[in-house]
């Protein structure tokens, strides 16, 4: 139930419909505005039933207004502040993540109007959004490889609990891109096509060695072993993906096959047939690359295979030392602790600066957008059962992060890879000539 809107809050009420109408005259966006007295405000002539952006304070606005910054409209969602009904980020997001019309309609407006509208909400009574969970301590990537406490980022990330993945991810714990067969296709389908395939670019034999870096909850690696014979290693930093992954092997009667570890990759000995690593490299940090591949190099036997598959982002015109977007900023202070993303070019520069012979890259920028639409869609729908085990602030930073990410995929100025890498050029590959079985 809404309070009474009195005083100061019928001021600041009065002066934010007066800018919502002017968004509305300018955007003509396919969504109501829900106000903290209960009153809705439609931001176009066509508004799709029941999908709100919720304004849950008056002093939302003049906090957002006075210090303007993702930071802080995260924290305000984070509390409640400031919510979704009826639909996701996606739905909201969606119709302006490659339109840019609606931006240029908005400048049209002028500055000076804008300033008149949001001078009273400048002056009026803001809400402070307190801290929420987030990185305690540096979450830049850009550190010497030693400096990188790899075990505690990847630890705030993905101990979050076992239970609250499997409330959005298939029953394999895939948390990485599907790989849809058709438009039909269901998560479920999607992630198993993803495994087989990856598997096939392998060229998987049985009583080949298959090493996975990052290995996650042990799905890949339980897939090779059951459908291609091989013995598996995985190591990761998780020690909660690490118990899953062994009781999982346990379960399915292979743990003589496939065995899980908790190790840095760096600290890994041997040699092995084939490696391929999911998800792994956009949490190594830019300056690491050059070391990460050396180290495969020298993990991997003669005539071996690698498969990098690793989220990118859109080249540069000029190599440079990056500015960090506030978008990646926040990423790594609530989500990602010491990610960072490479693109696609330099990747396969770097592979082949460590004697890599790259054979094949693929790019599934569009199954990613549906797999990330996918687990948020399916996080919201079991919004009750999150909340109970995270809490609503992780829950809520969780599905404006996997929301935005679909958004980010579906803009393009993210993308993914798999690219399929040979020891070394010298001799043929251990490839065939042609890929038609790679789908069939």
């Amino acid at each position: 139930m809404s309070e009474p809107t009195t005083g100061r809050d019928a001021k600041t009420l009065a002066a934010t419909r007066h800018l919502l109408g002017l968004v509305r005259s300018a955007m003509d966006a396919h969504f109501s505005v829900r106000l903290w007295d209960g009153s809705i405000e439609p931001l176009g002539q066509t508004v799709v039933p029941d999908l709100m952006l919720e304004i849950n304070a008056p002093g939302v606005l003049p906090s957002l207004l006075r210090r303007p910054s993702l930071d802080r409209l995260i924290r305000h969602y984070a509390h409640g502040h400031i919510d979704i009904s009826g639909g996701t980020l996606i739905d909201i997001g969606r119709p302006f993540a490659i339109d840019r019309a609606a931006r240029r309609r908005l400048r049209k407006l002028g500055k000076a109007t804008l300033a008149r509208a949001a001078w009273p909400l400048l002056t009026a009574p803001a809400i402070s959004p307190d801290a929420t969970r987030g990185f305690a301590g540096a979450a830049d990537g850009r550190t010497r490889q030693g400096a990188r406490d790899n075990k505690r980022f990847i630890g705030f990330h993905y101990d979050v609990g076992n239970d609250f993945y499997r409330l959005f991810l298939d029953p394999e714990m895939q948390y990485s891109c599907a790989c849809f067969p058709s438009p039909e296709a269901t998560l479920e389908e999607a992630q198993q096509t993803k495994l087989e395939v990856t598997c096939r670019k392998l060229r998987l034999t049985p009583g080949e060695t298959l090493l996975d870096i990052g290995c996650g909850w042990g799905g890949l690696l339980c897939h090779a072993v059951r459908h291609h014979g091989v013995t598996g290693h995985g190591v990761t930093l998780s020690e909660e993906q690490l118990a899953f992954a062994r009781a999982k092997a346990q379960a399915l009667g292979i743990a003589d096959r496939v065995t899980f570890e908790l190790k840095d990759y760096r600290d890994l000995t041997g040699q092995f047939d084939k490696i391929v690593s999911v998800g792994m490299y956009e949490h190594i940090g830019l300056d690491n690359i050059p070391a990460y591949f050396a180290t495969v190099q020298r993990l991997l036997a003669p005539n071996g295979l690698f498969l990098n598959h690793a989220i990118s982002r859109r080249a540069k015109r000029r190599r440079r030392r990056l500015i960090k977007r506030p978008e990646q900023r926040a990423l790594q202070k609530y989500i990602f602790p010491g990610g960072e993303l490479d693109d696609i070019g330099h990747t396969v520069a770097e592979m082949e600066k460590a004697g890599f012979e790259v054979q094949d890259v693929e790019n599934w920028r569009q199954h990613y957008e549906r797999t990330t639409q996918v687990w948020c869609e399916r996080l919201t729908a079991r919004r009750a059962e999150a909340e109970a085990l995270a809490g609503p602030e992780l829950y809520r930073l969780w599905v404006a992060y996997l929301g935005g990410c679909a958004l980010t995929f579906h803009r393009g100025s993210a993308r993914i890879y798999q690219t399929l890498a040979g020891k070394t050029a010298k001799g043929p590959p251990a490839i065939p000539l042609t890929r038609a079985d790679l789908y069939r």
